[in-house]
């Protein structure tokens, strides 16, 4: 395997991907631009950074999920999908744009400073879904049955119990000889 001689910073979103790009050596990263997210644009900036194998990248885990990640490795490119909570940050540094984290990224990737998280297969990340959303639909449920309780109450109702004691009263007193 030969050195790493491009550490690729990207700041992935929805429809757009920002790229930077720091060479090997103490030279500042440089940011290459905005690109689609889309696999063909990936594939055309792969092409133009040069070798894959000499290509190192990684980006922050967030809700574009893994997918850039697996894409990235099948074309034969190292990617580490780092926690976001976990990348060193200056004191008093609260402005966030596309083009300063992606560079940000790309020279901490070069000094060795991102902690990598751990990457589910693609049958995993499905079974995790599946859990949250029985979940999800567990927690509706429960509050449906919780709002279907109160109905009586706020509508001032009786329940059926109720209404069978009120019923057995009244029988009951129809008995009863009346004053």
């Amino acid at each position: 395997m030969q050195d790493i001689v491009k550490f690729v910073g990207l700041d992935v979103s929805m429809d757009t991907i920002a790229v930077a790009v720091a060479d090997a050596g103490r030279r500042e990263a440089r940011y290459w631009g905005t690109i689609a997210h889309t696999p063909e644009a990936v594939k055309k900036l792969l092409t133009q950074l040069g070798g894959t194998d000499e290509i190192l990248a990684c980006y922050e885990a967030g809700p574009t999920g893994y997918e850039l990640q697996r894409f990235l490795n099948r074309q034969g490119v190292q990617c580490l999908v780092v926690a976001p909570t976990l990348i060193p940050k200056r004191p008093g540094d609260r402005v966030k744009t596309d083009r300063r984290d992606a560079i940000q990224l790309a020279q901490l990737l070069r000094a060795g400073e991102l902690m990598p998280v751990y990457v589910p297969t693609e049958e995993d990340e499905a079974l995790r879904d599946l859990t949250r959303l029985r979940e999800d639909v567990k927690e509706d449920q429960l509050r449906a049955r919780h709002r279907l309780s109160k109905v009586p109450i706020t509508s001032r109702c009786k329940t059926v119990e109720e209404n069978d004691e009120v019923e057995e009263r009244t029988s009951e007193m129809a008995g009863q000889p009346t004053i």
